[in-house]
């Protein structure tokens, strides 16, 4: 089985991996600075679900595939481009658009109801996908795990464990985002402040879009 020292530098690794400011964070802190705490504990379940995923996938060298194949390469590419530039852009439009007295009138929903965005469920749905059409993620896990995988060690065992160590270090994680995040709520809630915090998220998740599509 895995040696405590690849255990050790494989937790390195990712550790550093997940305290990269990134397209996560941005989704995680932007729903939790919001009010909706349980949709944003949605949304982490469903990264760290397609984590499992991709560790799984890349424990059968189903990524391997996916990563020589440049048709399939490029189509989830694109998909995940045009999903991360839909998903910008409805935060950022509503953002330009609106007014205080909207802006007001969404800071004052409750947590978690339709118009606030939806519950767990609806985070976890946007979690998995977009951790899901991110191929940078499997390309990552296909570079990365065999190194740490022993010649003749059952490799999905040893790839579930490898990815199991990247989501508790990425789920703590994601309770100090959220935890930072819900201590400035009350700041955040205010309609000049929601506004310019739908403008940087919306814009930062439509980059990573244009810079997933421009990406090779």
């Amino acid at each position: 089985m895995i040696t405590l020292s690849a255990l050790g530098s494989f937790a390195l690794i990712v550790g550093l991996l997940t305290l990269t400011p990134g397209l996560d964070t941005a989704l995680i802190l932007r729903t939790a600075a919001v009010g909706h705490r349980r949709r944003a504990w949605g949304v982490v379940s469903g990264i760290q679900t397609g984590t499992l995923v991709w560790g799984v996938l890349s424990s059968l060298g189903i990524t391997a595939l996916l990563t020589a194949s440049h048709l399939a390469y490029t189509v989830l590419r694109w998909a995940g481009a045009a999903y991360l530039v839909w998903m910008g852009c409805r935060i950022l439009i509503p953002a330009l658009r609106r007014r205080g007295g909207a802006e007001a009138a969404a800071a004052d929903a409750p947590e978690d109801a339709p118009e606030a965005g939806g519950g767990f469920r609806a985070g976890w749905r946007r979690g998995l996908v977009t951790n899901l059409l991110n191929p940078k993620m499997g390309a990552f896990y296909v570079a990365v795990l065999p190194q740490f995988i022993p010649a003749g060690a059952p490799h999905v065992a040893a790839g579930t464990l490898l990815a199991c160590v990247h989501i508790v270090f990425a789920t703590a994680w994601a309770a100090v985002l959220i935890a930072f995040a819900r201590a400035l709520r009350t700041t955040l809630q205010k309609a000049s402040a929601r506004r310019v915090l739908d403008r940087v998220t919306g814009t930062v998740i439509a980059a990573f879009g244009v810079r997933l599509a421009l990406g090779d």
